[in-house]
């Protein structure tokens, strides 16, 4: 078992194709980190501003030394200066 990470994130219109070319530029890095199992986009079909980031992690432990990486710290300013509206974030464990 592991945890599950989910970031809704709700973009400004002038930045969502920033935004989707630069999750194409950074997905990998996230997916390579230690600890992470797999990494997607989703995007809210009635809403083309709002998105959803699901990655899957190890543990709490992983997805928290993922936050204090060079990787985390160069994608997560950029990201957030697009947002029209604050990010929300679930962690849930991962039961089944």
């Amino acid at each position: 078992m592991g945890i599950t990470r989910i970031v809704k994130m709700t973009f400004k219109t002038e930045h969502i194709k920033d935004f989707e070319t630069f999750y194409l530029t950074i997905k990998d890095k996230v997916a390579d980190q230690p600890g992470c199992n797999g990494v997607k986009l989703l995007k809210e079909q009635n809403n083309t501003g709002v998105f959803f980031t699901y990655s899957t992690w190890d543990s709490v432990e992983a997805l928290n030394a993922y936050r204090q990486t060079e990787t985390f710290g160069k994608i997560w300013p950029t990201v957030k200066n697009w947002f029209s509206s604050k990010a929300q974030a679930w962690t849930v464990d991962e039961l089944m």
